[in-house]
Protein backbone atom coordinates (compact mmCIF):
# COMPACT_ATOMS: atom_id res chain seq x y z
CA UNK A 1 0.00 0.00 0.00
CA UNK A 2 1.32 3.29 -1.01
CA UNK A 3 2.77 5.89 1.77
CA UNK A 4 0.95 9.27 1.80
CA UNK A 5 3.84 11.63 3.20
CA UNK A 6 3.28 15.30 4.46
CA UNK A 7 5.75 18.23 4.15
CA UNK A 8 9.12 17.56 5.98
CA UNK A 9 8.20 13.75 6.32
CA UNK A 10 11.67 11.57 5.06
CA UNK A 11 11.41 7.58 4.54
CA UNK A 12 13.48 4.68 3.81
CA UNK A 13 12.94 3.43 0.38
CA UNK A 14 15.44 0.82 1.08
CA UNK A 15 13.50 -1.08 4.05
CA UNK A 16 9.86 0.33 2.18
CA UNK A 17 10.76 -1.56 -1.22
CA UNK A 18 13.32 -3.76 -0.60
CA UNK A 19 15.52 -4.95 -3.06
CA UNK A 20 13.78 -2.02 -5.19
CA UNK A 21 16.90 -0.75 -7.82
CA UNK A 22 14.99 0.65 -10.61
CA UNK A 23 11.92 3.55 -9.78
CA UNK A 24 9.89 5.64 -11.75
CA UNK A 25 9.49 9.22 -10.37
CA UNK A 26 6.09 10.88 -11.28
CA UNK A 27 5.48 14.25 -11.13
CA UNK A 28 1.84 16.28 -11.22
CA UNK A 29 0.09 19.06 -11.42
CA UNK A 30 -3.30 20.71 -12.83
CA UNK A 31 -3.72 24.47 -14.30
CA UNK A 32 -6.52 26.09 -12.12
CA UNK A 33 -9.21 26.47 -13.85
CA UNK A 34 -11.31 29.65 -13.93
CA UNK A 35 -15.18 30.27 -12.97
CA UNK A 36 -17.13 31.63 -15.81
CA UNK A 37 -19.47 33.99 -15.51
CA UNK A 38 -23.24 34.97 -15.68
CA UNK A 39 -25.01 35.81 -18.71
CA UNK A 40 -23.02 36.33 -21.90
CA UNK A 41 -19.52 35.39 -20.30
CA UNK A 42 -20.92 31.76 -19.37
CA UNK A 43 -21.05 31.08 -22.98
CA UNK A 44 -17.53 31.00 -22.62
CA UNK A 45 -15.73 27.78 -21.07
CA UNK A 46 -13.90 27.62 -18.66
CA UNK A 47 -10.56 26.31 -19.67
CA UNK A 48 -7.66 26.45 -17.40
CA UNK A 49 -4.90 28.31 -19.18
CA UNK A 50 -1.97 26.73 -20.25
CA UNK A 51 1.16 26.94 -18.04
CA UNK A 52 4.21 24.64 -18.91
CA UNK A 53 5.68 23.53 -15.94
CA UNK A 54 8.92 21.49 -16.25
CA UNK A 55 10.40 19.02 -14.06
CA UNK A 56 13.82 18.54 -13.46
CA UNK A 57 16.77 16.75 -11.09
CA UNK A 58 19.96 17.84 -9.89
CA UNK A 59 22.75 15.57 -9.06
CA UNK A 60 23.79 16.53 -5.80
CA UNK A 61 27.26 15.23 -4.08
CA UNK A 62 27.97 15.13 -0.18
CA UNK A 63 28.79 19.14 -0.33
CA UNK A 64 24.70 19.50 -1.93
CA UNK A 65 26.96 20.78 -5.20
CA UNK A 66 26.00 19.93 -8.55
CA UNK A 67 29.90 19.11 -9.20
CA UNK A 68 29.43 17.95 -12.92
CA UNK A 69 27.69 19.90 -15.95
CA UNK A 70 25.71 16.22 -16.95
CA UNK A 71 24.39 16.31 -13.56
CA UNK A 72 21.37 17.89 -14.90
CA UNK A 73 18.61 16.39 -16.18
CA UNK A 74 16.05 18.12 -17.90
CA UNK A 75 13.87 18.73 -21.17
CA UNK A 76 16.96 19.73 -22.86
CA UNK A 77 19.37 16.97 -21.84
CA UNK A 78 16.85 13.73 -20.61
CA UNK A 79 19.93 11.61 -19.72
CA UNK A 80 22.31 11.67 -17.37
CA UNK A 81 25.70 10.74 -18.73
CA UNK A 82 25.91 7.83 -15.88
CA UNK A 83 22.71 6.45 -17.72
CA UNK A 84 21.02 6.46 -14.44
CA UNK A 85 18.40 9.18 -14.67
CA UNK A 86 16.08 9.27 -17.54
CA UNK A 87 13.34 12.11 -18.19
CA UNK A 88 10.47 11.10 -19.84
CA UNK A 89 9.61 14.23 -22.07
CA UNK A 90 8.35 17.51 -21.98
CA UNK A 91 4.57 17.96 -20.98
CA UNK A 92 3.53 21.36 -22.70
CA UNK A 93 0.58 22.11 -20.51
CA UNK A 94 -0.34 20.07 -17.71
CA UNK A 95 -3.67 18.79 -19.16
CA UNK A 96 -4.84 15.28 -18.01
CA UNK A 97 -5.08 13.04 -15.18
CA UNK A 98 -2.51 11.41 -13.80
CA UNK A 99 1.95 12.04 -14.05
CA UNK A 100 2.50 15.07 -16.06
CA UNK A 101 5.98 13.94 -16.49
CA UNK A 102 8.25 11.23 -15.69
CA UNK A 103 11.67 10.71 -14.62
CA UNK A 104 13.31 7.02 -14.47
CA UNK A 105 16.08 6.33 -11.61
CA UNK A 106 18.09 3.25 -11.37
CA UNK A 107 19.82 3.51 -8.44
CA UNK A 108 22.54 0.95 -9.42
CA UNK A 109 23.67 3.39 -11.98
CA UNK A 110 24.11 6.25 -9.76
CA UNK A 111 27.59 7.34 -9.35
CA UNK A 112 29.33 7.04 -5.78
CA UNK A 113 30.15 10.97 -5.75
CA UNK A 114 26.22 11.52 -6.27
CA UNK A 115 24.97 11.91 -2.88
CA UNK A 116 21.72 13.20 -3.70
CA UNK A 117 18.95 14.01 -6.23
CA UNK A 118 16.65 16.93 -6.10
CA UNK A 119 13.58 17.31 -8.34
CA UNK A 120 12.40 20.56 -9.23
CA UNK A 121 9.55 21.67 -11.09
CA UNK A 122 9.60 25.15 -12.78
CA UNK A 123 7.47 27.31 -14.94
CA UNK A 124 8.81 28.17 -18.33
CA UNK A 125 8.91 31.53 -19.25
CA UNK A 126 6.99 32.82 -16.27
CA UNK A 127 7.99 36.13 -16.21
CA UNK A 128 7.07 37.02 -19.38
CA UNK A 129 3.71 34.83 -19.27
CA UNK A 130 3.14 36.40 -15.53
CA UNK A 131 1.85 32.73 -14.37
CA UNK A 132 3.27 31.59 -11.09
CA UNK A 133 2.16 28.65 -8.57
CA UNK A 134 -0.77 29.97 -7.39
CA UNK A 135 -1.96 29.21 -10.56
CA UNK A 136 -1.27 25.29 -10.49
CA UNK A 137 -3.13 22.70 -8.19
CA UNK A 138 -3.28 18.89 -7.11
CA UNK A 139 0.34 19.28 -7.82
CA UNK A 140 2.27 16.00 -6.17
CA UNK A 141 5.27 14.19 -6.41
CA UNK A 142 5.31 9.80 -6.40
CA UNK A 143 7.34 7.33 -6.69
CA UNK A 144 6.71 3.71 -7.72
CA UNK A 145 9.22 0.23 -7.84
CA UNK A 146 9.26 -0.53 -11.59
CA UNK A 147 10.26 -3.99 -10.22
CA UNK A 148 6.99 -5.37 -8.28
CA UNK A 149 5.33 -1.75 -10.84
CA UNK A 150 3.89 -1.20 -6.96
CA UNK A 151 3.54 2.58 -6.24
CA UNK A 152 5.45 2.91 -3.02
CA UNK A 153 4.55 6.55 -1.66
CA UNK A 154 2.71 9.96 -2.55
CA UNK A 155 3.41 13.57 -1.69
CA UNK A 156 0.88 16.05 -2.35
CA UNK A 157 2.01 19.58 -2.60
CA UNK A 158 -0.89 21.10 -0.52
CA UNK A 159 0.74 24.83 0.96
CA UNK A 160 -0.10 27.56 -1.09
CA UNK A 161 2.27 28.57 -3.66
CA UNK A 162 0.80 31.99 -4.88
CA UNK A 163 3.79 33.93 -6.37
CA UNK A 164 5.97 31.39 -6.27
CA UNK A 165 7.74 30.09 -9.99
CA UNK A 166 9.59 26.66 -9.14
CA UNK A 167 9.13 24.21 -6.58
CA UNK A 168 11.47 21.78 -5.12
CA UNK A 169 9.19 19.02 -4.53
CA UNK A 170 11.43 16.12 -3.11
CA UNK A 171 14.78 14.34 -2.54
CA UNK A 172 16.06 11.13 -2.61
CA UNK A 173 19.48 10.90 -0.61
CA UNK A 174 21.80 8.48 0.62
CA UNK A 175 22.00 8.05 4.25
CA UNK A 176 23.57 5.27 6.62
CA UNK A 177 23.74 2.96 3.63
CA UNK A 178 20.39 3.32 2.59
CA UNK A 179 18.07 5.38 -0.20
CA UNK A 180 15.61 7.87 1.27
CA UNK A 181 13.26 10.10 0.20
CA UNK A 182 12.51 13.73 1.62
CA UNK A 183 9.11 15.35 1.21
CA UNK A 184 10.10 18.81 0.68
CA UNK A 185 7.69 21.12 -0.97
CA UNK A 186 9.25 24.61 -0.92
CA UNK A 187 8.31 27.42 -2.89
CA UNK A 188 10.82 29.71 -4.72
CA UNK A 189 10.99 32.55 -7.11
CA UNK A 190 13.18 31.88 -9.32
CA UNK A 191 12.59 32.74 -12.38
CA UNK A 192 14.37 29.98 -14.99
CA UNK A 193 15.95 26.88 -14.51
CA UNK A 194 19.57 28.36 -14.39
CA UNK A 195 18.22 30.29 -10.87
CA UNK A 196 17.50 27.70 -9.73
CA UNK A 197 20.73 26.06 -10.47
CA UNK A 198 22.89 28.41 -8.94
CA UNK A 199 21.14 27.18 -5.52
CA UNK A 200 23.63 24.01 -6.55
Amino acid sequence: MSISLQKGQKISLTKEAAGMSKMMVGLGWDPVATSAGKGLKSLFSSKPQEIDCDASVFMLNEEDKMHKKGNLVYYGRLISNCGSIKHMGDNLTGDGDGDDEQVMVDLQKIPADVNKLVFVVNIYDCANRKQHFGMIENAFIRIMDLGSNKEILKYSLSSEYSGKTALIAGEIYRHGGEWKFSAIGEGTTDASLSELARRY
